[in-house]
């Protein structure tokens, strides 16, 4: 039944959106259709999230990462763009791994937005940082050897890319109401100084903060039973 509910909201919720949209508001609303679609994407991932029932002691444990990301993010309120927002994002989807990496990634540019401003560019915010983090536990497999701190800086570089590519739809969209792809490769190509700065604020946060927060997290997770799945993990000394 939970297959269904999420393949019928995939494969009819979202065309039956498309459809309406286009009829009803002659194609030309697509800010509306793009953050109702958005909005629906969380939604399946936070349903996959309750499904998985976590502990108390994990929900604990990801709202205080989501505080750690956040204050991250205010601490470096006058670097504009070179924070450890999207690093400490990845370190937490590697360790606990997809679903709660998504949902770390989503709900911390949620709350962070209560202070650096909520609009309708929220949602795409959310699901980028929610698609980080699930893809840091989809690639980041310690099982096959993929944890390692070149790993981690390698799949930092592709998120920083990824970040700007996603975000610029928004921005296409924002300002001219509609998503046309000469003006999405031109975004693309005036936002390549943010993209290196996310690259080199990546990479360095990483560097540094990788090695002493991904051991932490594994004992922790070791201790309390938190791993996803039901699988266990060697916690490399």
């Amino acid at each position: 039944m939970n297959k269904l509910i999420r393949r019928g909201l995939i494969f009819i919720g979202f065309p039956l959106i498309l459809g309406l949209g286009i009829r009803q508001l002659q194609d030309r609303q697509y800010t509306f259709i793009s953050i109702v679609l958005v909005i629906l994407s969380l939604i399946c991932f936070y349903y996959q999230y309750e499904k998985k029932k976590p502990k108390s002691r994990e929900i604990v444990l990801l709202a205080v990462m989501i505080s750690i990301v956040v204050l991250g993010r205010l601490l470096f309120i006058l670097t504009p763009s070179f924070k450890p927002t999207l690093a400490l994002i990845i370190i937490y989807g590697a360790v606990f791994k997809k679903t709660s990496g998504f949902v770390c990634g989503s709900l911390s540019a949620f709350i962070a937005n209560f202070f650096f401003g909520q609009g309708p560019w929220t949602p795409f915010q959310m699901l980028s940082c929610g698609i980080i983090g699930y893809f840091a536990g989809v690639l980041l497999d310690s099982r096959k050897g993929r944890d390692s701190l070149q790993f981690m800086v390698g799949y930092g570089i592709l998120s920083a890319v990824l970040y700007s590519l996603l975000m610029e739809i928004w921005n296409v969209i924002a300002i001219t109401g509609t998503f046309n792809i000469d003006r999405y490769l031109a975004s693309l190509i005036a936002s390549l100084p943010i993209c290196m700065i996310y690259v080199v604020s990546n990479c360095v946060f990483i560097l540094l903060l990788a090695p002493v927060m991904t051991k932490k997290m594994k004992r922790i997770k070791w201790k309390y039973g938190l791993c996803e799945g039901g699988k266990y993990e060697k916690i490399n000394e």
